[in-house]
């Protein structure tokens, strides 16, 4: 496939201390297929110097194609993430979390069924393969699970992580939705979407994964668990637009 660009979307707030430790890991990883980089940083009104660390960073790695927007007040993650698809110019388009949680170096994973014409999505998943995943919160385990579960039964996908950070897209199949959640319902209204078009191609790899403690600053709780509920019920069940 003629691909040339992967348009890599990162959400943050309040990710000053970490962001510049995922962006070397972003700038170091070498994307098969000679794919380029155009990484899209959008802050969402953080109350940290999030600003001033990317600022800092794109003054000292001009290499790397970067471009910076942030949104006046904070509107969730969700929303900094449809300011960042609607901003993307890759063919491709793959969503970072700031934090540490997951590993760039394995991209190439994702890309390799998208790269070898088999894809039109690929999700990572956090719960196949052998990779290396930090032992932490059994119920916030079970409960992806179980909303995972709960998604497939309206999608009519035999996902094993609904809810994983690493989806992967061709840009035009994203860029075509219309998305309405802020915060953490993106994840499974873009999933009911995408399981509505026809012939869809959905794939699934097994990703490592490198979980946060709450003291760390790991943001999603269990009210956002309701609330994916909520969205896996009214775009899957309802089928809402």
């Amino acid at each position: 496939m003629n691909f040339k660009t992967l348009s890599i979307i990162i959400p943050a707030y309040n990710e000053e201390k970490t962001i510049h430790f995922i962006l070397d890991k972003v700038k170091a990883v070498k994307l098969n297929g000679e794919l380029a980089k155009q990484v899209i940083i959008v802050n969402d009104c953080s109350s940290d110097d999030t600003k001033g660390a990317v600022e800092k960073y794109i003054s000292a790695n001009s290499e790397l194609n970067i471009t910076y927007y942030e949104h006046e007040v904070n509107k969730g993650k969700g929303a900094a993430l449809h300011t960042g698809i609607k901003k993307a110019q890759g063919d491709l388009l793959i969503i970072q979390d700031a934090d540490l949680e997951y590993d760039p170096e394995e991209y190439n994973d994702l890309l390799k069924p998208m790269l070898g014409g088999h894809a039109d999505v690929v999700y990572g998943s956090r719960f196949l393969g052998g990779n290396p995943h930090r032992i932490l919160f059994y119920w916030h385990s079970i409960g992806n699970k179980l909303l995972t579960r709960w998604s497939n039964r309206f999608t009519n996908l035999n996902l094993t992580d609904m809810e994983t950070c690493y989806k992967l897209f061709k840009t035009d199949i994203i860029q075509d939705m219309r998305l309405n959640e802020n915060r953490f319902g993106f994840e499974p209204e873009i999933t009911a979407k995408i399981s509505r078009i026809k012939n869809i191609r959905i794939y699934e790899v097994g990703i490592s994964y490198y979980g946060r403690t709450y003291e760390e600053g790991k943001k999603i709780g269990w009210k956002d668990g309701f609330r994916a509920l909520w969205c896996i019920t009214k775009y899957g069940l309802f089928k809402a637009k």
